[in-house]
């Protein structure tokens, strides 16, 4: 198939996980893509096991610079940008009262600062082709709180809201908007030390799709917001979390 067959894709966070899953699958679709992080030897693998279709730029979020050279290798090397995915992103765990504040900084700076420089340096790409598709990795944390999680939350929740601001501002243009809000997603990320006391298997065993997502998931999900599939679609957010925010999820017994 070729879902998204000539759009050029610009992927944060891309070297491994659902941002390398997203990419791979974007480029099995028809696109062609800038894959950045800062794992640059993880990147580089991926970009060449890709082939020519792929590009890897060495991204830290955190920097306009950054993004607006991975803006620029994008344009230079395939002509044009149709498509962002903000993807990186990361957690720390602690309460409010004893999570260090460079902690917090540090989700905020490559979490939502990430995130509104990604949409700040495109935008400008994008518009000038009078097309574009912006996809802004949250989180279920970013519908609903969870204890020991405030820091990450606040970033998913600003990603939320700065995704229907940006639709507002740059619908007219031809470009469009969303947030896309994964669930538990198996992932280096979940597999942190941070999680290592949740009884993983329970936990899924009892969710109305009883199992953990696979950055494909995610990946699926993505791909629809890339193409002109969800043509009609801006400022929304998609949920993909096997039922995770339905409502109160309860192990079943076992008679």
């Amino acid at each position: 198939m070729a879902r998204v067959d000539g759009k050029v894709a610009l992927l944060s966070g891309a070297a491994r996980g659902q941002g390398e899953a997203e990419a791979r699958l974007l480029v099995a679709e028809g696109a062609r893509v800038v894959i950045t992080d800062v794992l640059d030897e993880l990147g580089r693998a991926v970009a060449a096991d890709i082939g020519a279709a792929a590009r890897y730029q060495h991204l830290d979020v955190r920097r306009l610079e950054d993004w607006e050279r991975a803006v620029a290798v994008a344009v230079e090397t395939f002509g044009r940008l149709d498509v962002l995915v903000n993807n990186a992103g990361i957690i720390k765990v602690g309460s409010i009262e004893e999570l260090p504040v460079e902690e917090y900084l540090e989700v905020f700076e490559i979490n939502q600062l990430g995130c509104f420089l990604g949409m700040k340096a495109a935008i400008p790409a994008m518009r000038a082709t009078g097309v574009g598709s912006i996809v802004n990795v949250s989180s279920v944390g970013g519908l609903r709180g969870r204890p020991l999680t405030a820091a990450y939350a606040a970033t998913k929740f600003a990603i939320r809201g700065m995704t229907k601001c940006a639709a507002l501002e740059v619908g007219h243009d031809g470009i469009r908007v969303n947030s896309v809000h994964p669930g538990s997603i198996d992932t280096d990320m979940t597999r942190g030390a941070e999680f290592a006391t949740v009884d993983k298997e329970a936990y899924h065993a009892a969710l109305p799709i009883p199992r953990q997502g696979t950055p494909d998931d995610v990946a699926q999900l993505v791909l629809f917001l890339a193409s002109d599939e969800s043509r009609y679609c801006t400022g929304a957010e998609f949920v993909v979390d096997g039922g995770q925010t339905a409502g109160e999820v309860h192990a079943r017994r076992r008679d």
